[in-house]
């Protein structure tokens, strides 16, 4: 159930409470109009984002940033289940989507733009992407591995199809988002290559956030920018690229709730030839069994906070090394940026705590001003790209 606000032709303000229900038909659903709404010429157009997670797909309609309402859809593992692929899941993912719609009295013909969250199609500059054939089919084989945000663009664009006026799909700043300088490309041994896959949509939004907020554009700060979630991601922001960020998804940076983070070489060489551990066990280590969860047993920020305060030592002690090596990041980006930084700004879901942001603060405050953006909103990260592509302010890149 949620609750969302609604201005009437009249500027009246309306609350409306939805209570979102999963219908079980697979009987296809057309979009009826509601009462809230004003039609489309009065309410003006619309924005329908698309945010698939492994067990959630979150919906949200904006009218240019204004969020009108939102939804996550929850999936049991039951539902799952049944599909033995990722794209197997899109046809279901999809009908929720148009039941969610069609329950909130959404129009199709009030859309003006579809945007999904971008999948793990090839490496892309960053910017906004309309779906077209090259990218559905990247996303439907899973360019550069399954997972569900390979579904955003995919439901975008068979929503888009169904729109009898000329409604376009797109996708934002996917976590390929590739703008590593030469050299930071290069590992110590030929066979490897440092690549760029980390948090891009929430860095690059924030980025732009703290640009607007100080009245110089993106495309001339120095910034760097790190992402404290499940999986943590430090980038160097120059003017406008991530010339340098770490490769947050499976083995490099500091460790995080669930990752393992950069491990020593030699150690995991041995651990992968001892006998011990399987190679799907090897690789849950470094992403999803690792971090936080294998040092003291658990993701839950909140309660090894807690349990720090209370007096443990050890979990004191980690926590403090998970600062001491975000700090340590922020440093080393620094040095990418050749010492011009104009703002380091922590964001993501841990920089709610101000523990970990006061005590990252205190490494690196002598490079440049500490900015703290609590939380990770893709949804309304996802609309503004949107909003910028229609106002012109940034242009629409083709997927080649």
């Amino acid at each position: 159930m949620y609750f969302c606000r609604i201005k009437t032709p009249d500027n009246a303000q309306i609350n409306c409470q939805f209570l979102f229900v999963s219908l079980k038909s697979n009987m296809p659903l057309s979009i009826s109009n509601s009462k809230c709404f004003p039609s489309p010429s009065e309410r003006g157009s619309l924005i329908l984002v698309i945010n698939p997670g492994s067990t959630s797909t979150k919906i949200a309609i904006y009218d240019h940033l204004e969020v009108v309402c939102q939804s996550t859809i929850r999936h049991s593992s039951e539902e799952l289940a049944r599909y033995g692929s990722i794209g197997e899941q899109l046809p279901f993912r999809k009908q929720l989507v148009m039941e969610q719609l069609n329950t909130a009295g959404i129009n199709l013909s009030s859309l003006h733009a579809i945007i999904g969250r971008g999948g793990l199609i090839k490496p892309v500059s960053s910017g906004i992407y309309q779906v077209n054939e090259l990218m559905k089919k990247h996303l439907r084989s899973g360019f550069q591995g399954q997972h569900a945000c390979n579904l955003g663009g995919l439901i975008a664009a068979d929503i888009a199809a169904l729109c009898l006026q000329d409604v376009q799909a797109y996708i934002a700043d996917p976590v390929v988002v590739d703008e590593l300088q030469p050299c930071a490309r290069i590992a110590g041994h030929p066979l490897f290559e440092r690549r760029s896959i980390f948090h891009a949509l929430n860095q690059k939004a924030v980025a732009r956030i703290y640009a607007r907020e100080t009245g110089v554009p993106y495309e001339e700060l120095n910034l760097v920018v790190a992402h404290l979630g499940g999986g943590i991601s430090v980038g160097a922001h120059c003017r406008g690229q991530v010339i340098d960020v770490n490769q947050a998804l499976d083995g490099e940076g500091p460790f995080s709730p669930e990752r393992s983070g950069t491990l020593p070489a030699g150690q995991l060489a041995e651990i992968c030839y001892s006998g011990n551990y399987t190679h799907h066990e090897v690789t849950a280590m470094l992403n999803g069994k690792g971090g936080l969860t294998a040092l003291c047993g658990s993701n839950n920020m909140q309660q090894l906070f807690d349990y720090a305060q209370s007096g443990d030592k050890y979990t004191k002690l980690i926590l403090e090394a998970l600062c001491y090596q975000v700090a340590k990041e922020i440093g080393a980006m620094s040095a990418a940026l050749k010492g011009d930084v104009d703002g380091v700004i922590l964001t993501g879901g841990i920089a709610y705590n101000s523990w970990i942001t006061d005590s990252i603060a205190q490494y690196v405050s002598f490079i440049a001003s500490v900015h703290v953006y609590p939380g990770e909103d893709e949804m309304a990260a996802l609309a503004m790209n949107v909003q910028m592509a229609l106002s012109g302010e940034i242009e629409v890149k083709e997927y080649r």
